[in-house]
């Protein structure tokens, strides 16, 4: 049931001579035709790597013919993909907003008093505070974490909210 070596190229040997006999062939051609912007070594790896995909079904006298058709459709899409992320970044962008010059504004400074008071806590009370609002994390996962009690961790959380209140102003 097994089919000659020289029906397809399914063959290490005779593949590895494929590629040598025309990848640099390939690769100039690649390079002539469309140029380096669009990676022509990539284009032509990609090209082998559908040729050894279906080796089973390309003939050795069909290899060569296959992989430059391969490689010159790789570019084409490349191509007319580029043309659409050029055509996309001409359309002009919107960058409206509903809000205010002045809730812009507020938002940044209470964010600039957020990290100020986050970076004024302890780094117990920091990293507690931390684990449980941003990560989600229950007293009892920071207290197998950080190998303390669930007190401890209750006590640093407490801590920390006391901390940011104050520094804060009224949060």
């Amino acid at each position: 049931m097994s089919q000659p070596i020289q029906d397809n190229i399914c063959e290490d040997q005779l593949f590895g001579r494929l590629y040598k006999k025309h990848a640099k062939n390939l690769h100039d051609f690649l390079y002539y035709k469309f140029g380096e912007h669009l990676n022509p070594q990539d284009k032509v790896q990609e090209a082998f790597i559908k040729l050894w995909q279906n080796c089973g079904k390309v003939s050795p006298d069909k290899a060569k013919s296959y992989l430059f058709t391969t490689a010159n459709n790789l570019m084409l899409n490349a191509l007319a993909h580029q043309k659409v992320v050029l055509k996309f970044q001409k359309l002009p962008q919107k960058h409206v907003t509903n809000e205010s010059p002045e809730f812009i504004m507020q938002e940044n400074e209470y964010r600039k008093k957020v990290q100020t008071a986050l970076a004024n806590l302890t780094e117990a009370q920091r990293s507690a505070f931390l684990m449980n609002r941003v990560e989600g994390k229950r007293f009892k996962e920071i207290a197998a974490l950080l190998d303390i009690s669930v007190k401890a961790v209750e006590k640093r959380i407490y801590g920390a909210l006391k901390k940011l209140r104050q520094d804060i102003d009224g949060l």
